[in-house]
């Protein structure tokens, strides 16, 4: 299956329904009303991985504090992701999309052909895709760079959060 059309700034995300580490069934748009920071990562337990989980980990609750739920999706199974989930302890859901439906939807592209791509979507809380970050190979920039693209559309909004 090829690519769809890569998912671009200031278009509408496209819905989807995934089961997640929650035991429940995840629907992007149950989030409306809400920043959602949505990454694509190629593989559970594999080191650049591991590291930008870790760094979304890290920087959890300033996404929250910001408004923003953050969500990881790759084709692994719902078993490798709790795996995942719980040796690394992290506190936001993860999301199986075994066929890679979803992220064909978005356009995700993979690198050399072979390997899932690494991007990252913010969108905001109509659901329109405000931030993309496409970077194979600097995972830990996914998170810096959404932050600061976050807290900039709320101080552009009026909304930020108090000092």
């Amino acid at each position: 299956m090829s690519a769809s059309s890569p998912v671009r700034v200031g278009q509408p995300a496209p819905d989807f329904s995934l089961s997640s580490t929650s035991g429940t069934t995840t629907r992007l748009s149950d989030f409306r009303g809400r920043e959602v920071v949505l990454f694509f990562y190629p593989k559970d337990d594999t080191p650049g991985c591991s590291a930008e989980a870790c760094s979304f980990r890290d920087s959890y609750e300033v996404f929250q504090q910001a408004g923003a739920e953050v969500i990881g999706i790759s084709s692994d199974s719902l078993e490798s992701h709790q795996r995942f989930t719980n040796r690394l302890r992290l506190p936001y859901l993860l999301l199986s999309d075994p066929e890679g439906a979803v992220r064909d939807r978005f356009g995700v592209p993979k690198t050399l052909g072979l390997i899932p791509g690494r991007v990252t979507y913010l969108i905001d809380r109509e659901g329109i895709v405000r931030h993309i970050v496409s970077s194979q190979f600097r995972p830990t920039r996914h998170v810096s760079e959404t932050l600061d693209v976050l807290h900039s559309l709320r101080n552009d909004s009026g909304s930020a959060p108090p000092p």
